[in-house]
């Protein structure tokens, strides 16, 4: 895996001039010099990556959450609980916000940042609630005629024996069936890892945007390999085989755009990649505005249909 190495000594060089920052003598501001240039030289070799390196990429723990998100991209954002039926899922994160002062509802998928705030959201595994809370405000959106943003970022839905119990396959079902039939514009962006039914729950949009770094999949590469080949130690493998990555997306119609993101990926430099998918959202909001509730339908519709073909 080249990115892995790759970052490892681009995090060397950044700690190193971090320490040299201030310092203004000869000295320190020709190493200075020469470690920005090592830097430069090193992500130059990150423009082609492989399968396996976007993976790696996507599931950065550095990587931007829907917290950063939010606070970059939205104002005036009220966070919404509950799914009315039974508890709150933290693991979806919900609510109203302001994009270029116009209502929209924002939805996605809540990692940590680390080991603690993973366990909180439950490593961004949604449970039945959380769709169910999803969907509620989906509906509530298209009953006040906000448009929806949802940001896709999980390795599936949360399989345990309680979720299954309390109607996770229901719950994911009904979001699909639900989401087909909204009449505001819906734009799902994939931010990181989206993986099976627990990221389809919150994608069926009329546009889906991809990151430059993100993955989209049936499966994570690690299951598809133990299914497989009896043998997850070939993710790497796998991931050349399942067309997962954004461009491969893009060419078969599933997602209407990639979002480029810093070289090294979106952890290095956060505020590029929201400007790049500021003016990506805004874009596609202004043509999807454009479209009335019946056209919205159709054109998710036909969208859907045509993959594959």
């Amino acid at each position: 895996m080249i990115i892995k190495d790759v970052l490892q000594q681009v995090e060397s060089i950044d700690a190193r001039l971090c320490e040299l920052k201030g310092d203004r003598t000869a000295g320190a501001l020709a190493e200075v010099s020469r470690l920005q240039r090592r830097r430069a030289e090193l992500l130059a070799g990150c423009i082609r990556l492989k399968a396996e390196d976007k993976v790696f990429l996507a599931r950065h723990p550095r990587r931007p959450k829907i917290d950063d998100y939010i606070a970059a991209l939205f104002t005036n954002f009220f966070e919404q609980r509950g799914d009315r039926q039974c508890k709150e899922d933290a693991s979806i994160l919900g609510g109203i916000a302001l994009y270029k002062g116009q209502p929209v509802t924002v939805i996605g998928h809540r990692k940590g940042s680390d080991l603690a705030g993973n366990m909180k959201y439950n490593f961004g595994m949604p449970g039945p609630e959380g769709y169910r809370k999803a969907l509620r405000l989906m509906k509530q959106a298209d009953k006040f005629g906000r448009p929806i943003i949802t940001f896709i970022d999980t390795p599936g839905a949360y399989p345990g024996m309680e979720a299954e119990e309390r109607g996770q396959g229901e719950a994911i079902a009904r979001n699909l069936a639900e989401m087909s039939q909204l009449t505001v514009p819906v734009i799902a962006v994939v931010t990181g890892e989206g993986s099976s039914g627990g990221a389809l729950a919150l994608g069926v949009a009329n546009h889906i945007l991809m990151l430059e770094n993100a993955v989209y999949s049936v499966l994570s590469p690690e299951g598809f390999a133990s299914i497989l080949w009896k043998d997850a130690s070939r993710s790497g493998e796998a991931c050349e085989i399942m067309k997962l990555t954004a461009q491969d997306l893009l060419k078969f119609g599933v997602a209407e755009e990639v979002v480029p993101e810093p070289l090294g990926g979106a952890q290095l430099d956060p505020n590029a990649l929201f400007a790049s998918l500021d003016a990506a959202l805004e874009k596609n909001l202004t043509a999807l505005r454009r479209m009335n509730g019946a056209a919205l339908q159709a054109q998710r519709y036909k969208k859907f249909r045509q993959i594959g073909q």
